[in-house]
């Protein structure tokens, strides 16, 4: 079983890496952009259609007020891009807003920050692939009836392409991300071109469909918060941003300045197609409806509505169908790589909190191909849990979506102000002072535009899902402080002082003893060579005529370690042991008690359930006792050969010391004798 595990690791992993081929897996821009960008680009698939999507309940005059709303999410996109080409140049070691929030604002606020992070990164994998599946849906009827399983099979193919390593990903996710910016750029130019300059009459299939307005007429207040609603919806587009100044340390030398032109690259490709998506749908007439069935009562029998980018491609390339195709599958395709953004954030701000100890080690550690695989396992786990529980439905999961997003952009903006301050404090130059005043300027519009964005977030969708956002993040927070107040009391609780290296008294070794067997002598024989200062074998009386055996048969091979019986009148043999060694602490509180214990080592695991159960117990509890020792003896039963085979091969020397040999491949050298293993019985026996 064990043979088929490696290898079915293998083939989903690939063979391990040496650690010092690290830097061989650093990216090139032109990889990094579809790596760490591949969301923000892909959030204009889904963020206009929501800015439609949420207007459609003022009926279809409301769309009038969509250039607008996506004008002013144009101004937020650009100013977070501006104010993380500061981030990048001052805080490079990958930290991002955890970093800067925690230096400039102190560990709360970078907890804070870590814990919305964490829920935006789980959260950018399971919009995505929902998004990904309505799109797909557009072609294929069964994906859009089965959603939630293709979202998870994605989320599970996606998870199994990282674990391989973060530069194969990037090369296998670079020509879908770059094939979608090519469609929809090709849909949006010539779609315009046509509407615009050739004069077609372009009207997308839900053009002609009459939208009833939800409820009473908007206007007033209620207008007010539909179009605040409907800009938040549409911030969707800025998620992903933040991923770049995580992943610094993934790009190529320098560093900082890579990663700074990934990020004017990124927000100058997102606005393009973001307002140029926004325009074509207002030209082409499209309608999308938040609820198709009870919005447009005049549609036709069994009317699925499509997406906004699957209803333009089908204008716009009404008489070349290859070309609507091509840019449906693309747009599917790139929310499911999408999720690579969070897949490469994720595991590096894991591994980030956890040398911090705000997260188990364990996410510290690279996996076979250098890839913070625990990280991603994790975060795969997350994801799924969600997509099962909102039924990948995009418009659910996207209050959820910007919350976090927002929380890390402002309080990241602030903790910037903060840094330049300080900055300005040790008197730079004049030159000096002038750049680090410009970078503050930007920094600071970006902190008043993020937090003008978060709090119309809160008031416009707190109800509608971002409380979940909001309980999940102070989740994570309580979670990542009991665990950093669990290491600091584990490493007070570990500090050396001046006399933990004093020797004990004695040692006081005893070998528990059941039968009087292979294993037993074993265990006795390396007691006896580990010469503790007392020896002795001790053995639970729960059957006297088994015990009266043992006795006999002790005495007869006259064994040099005297046997003493430890009566169990209620037959137990946990509680006498540790009675027993407890008297022996308590009569020399200064002496060491080794506990030596023959264990057999198995081959099946349900063998495992046959024995070594008593072993079990006894070491779970002797080992909560101060100043007792537990050894296991292990003893390999027959059925432990095919484990055996996997595992080096016996030392030189091993048929001279008695034990059997073990056999080789022809030709197969041992490890350190230099000599076949034919050569090696034949200088053992020239020894003899």
């Amino acid at each position: 079983m064990s043979k088929l595990a490696v290898a079915l690791k293998r083939l989903v992993v690939g063979r391990p890496q040496r650690s010092d081929r690290l830097t061989s897996t650093l990216l090139p821009k032109r990889i990094a952009l579809p790596v760490f960008a591949s969301d923000a680009m892909s959030s204009v698939a889904y963020a206009p259609e929501e800015i439609f999507l949420t207007l459609s309940v003022a009926g279809v005059a409301s769309y009038a007020l969509s250039p607008w709303i996506g004008l002013a999410v144009v101004v937020v996109l650009l100013t977070v891009v501006a104010s993380y080409r500061q981030n990048v140049h001052a805080y490079p070691s990958g930290g991002g807003d955890y970093e800067v929030a925690t230096v400039n604002l102190g560990k709360n606020a970078g907890l804070t920050v870590a814990s919305a992070l964490m829920v935006d990164y789980t959260l950018t994998v399971a919009v995505s692939m929902s998004a990904a599946a309505a799109n797909i849906g557009a072609l294929v009827p069964f994906v859009a009836e089965h959603k939630v399983l293709f979202a998870v099979s994605a989320i599970v193919v996606l998870t199994a392409v990282n674990l391989r390593g973060i530069r194969e990903s990037g090369t296998a996710f670079a020509i879908p991300v770059y094939a979608f910016v090519l469609g929809v750029a090709t849909m949006i130019i010539w779609g315009l071109t046509r509407i615009l300059i050739l004069g077609d009459d372009i009207r997308a299939a839900s053009a002609d469909l009459h939208l009833v307005a939800e409820g009473d007429a908007f206007t007033g207040l209620a207008l007010v918060l539909l179009v605040l609603r409907s800009f938040t919806q549409g911030a969707a587009a800025l998620t992903g941003v933040e991923s770049i100044s995580n992943g610094v340390p993934a790009f190529r030398k320098p560093k900082s300045r890579n990663a700074a032109t990934t990020l004017l690259l990124l927000g100058v490709m997102s606005v393009t197609l973001f307002m140029g998506l926004i325009a074509l749908a207002q030209l082409t007439h499209v309608q999308i409806a938040e609820h198709p069935a009870r919005q447009f009562p005049d549609a036709p029998a069994g009317y699925r509505q499509q997406t906004l980018i699957a209803q333009l491609a089908d204008a716009v390339f009404a008489d070349f169908r290859p070309g609507y195709f091509f840019v449906v599958v693309m747009t599917a395709l790139i929310l499911v790589l999408a999720a690579n953004t969070a897949f490469n954030g994720f595991p590096v701000l894991g591994s980030i909190l956890s040398q911090d100890r705000f997260l188990p080690r364990q996410l510290h550690t690279r996996g076979d191909r250098l890839a913070f695989s625990n990280g991603i396992v994790l975060l795969a786990l997350f994801a799924i849990a969600l997509v099962v529980g909102f039924r990948a439905e995009v418009t659910r999961l996207i209050p959820l979506y910007t919350v976090g997003v927002f929380v890390s952009f402002t309080l990241s903006q602030i903790g910037m102000v903060r840094h330049w301050n300080r900055e300005l404090e040790l008197g730079p130059e004049a030159r000096q002072r002038l750049r680090i005043r410009r970078s503050q300027a930007i920094n600071a519009f970006g902190a008043c535009m993020t937090g003008l964005v978060l709090v119309t977030v809160l008031i416009t969708k707190f109800t509608l899902g971002a409380w979940i956002a909001i309980v999940a993040m102070g989740g994570f927070f309580v979670l990542m402080r009991g665990i950093h107040l669990h290491y600091e009391r584990v490493a007070a609780a570990l500090v050396a002082d001046e006399t933990d290296d004093v020797l004990p008294s004695r040692n006081h070794a005893v070998v528990l003893v059941s039968t009087l067997h292979k294993p037993t002598l074993r265990a006795l024989a390396y007691a006896r060579a580990t010469r503790p200062d007392i020896l002795e074998a001790v053995t639970v009386n729960v059957d006297d005529s088994d015990t009266k055996k043992l006795v006999d048969q002790w005495h007869r091979r006259r064994l040099p370690v005297p046997l003493k019986v430890v009566e169990s009148p209620y037959r137990e043999i946990t509680r006498p042991v540790l009675d027993y060694v407890k008297r022996i602490r308590s009569d020399s509180p200064r002496n060491v008690v080794t506990v030596y214990i023959p264990e057999y080592v198995v081959g099946h695991w349900w063998e495992q359930v046959l024995h070594n159960q008593s072993a079990l117990r006894l070491k779970t509890r002797l080992l909560f006792q101060p100043g007792v020792m537990v050894t296991s003896v292990p003893w390999q039963l027959p059925s432990s050969s095919r484990m055996r085979a996997l595992s080096p091969l016996d030392a030189p020397g091993a048929t001279r010391r008695g034990y059997p040999h073990q056999e080789r491949p022809s030709g197969e050298r041992t490890g350190g004798a230099g000599k076949t293993a034919t050569g090696a019985a034949r200088g053992t026996k020239g020894e003899r």
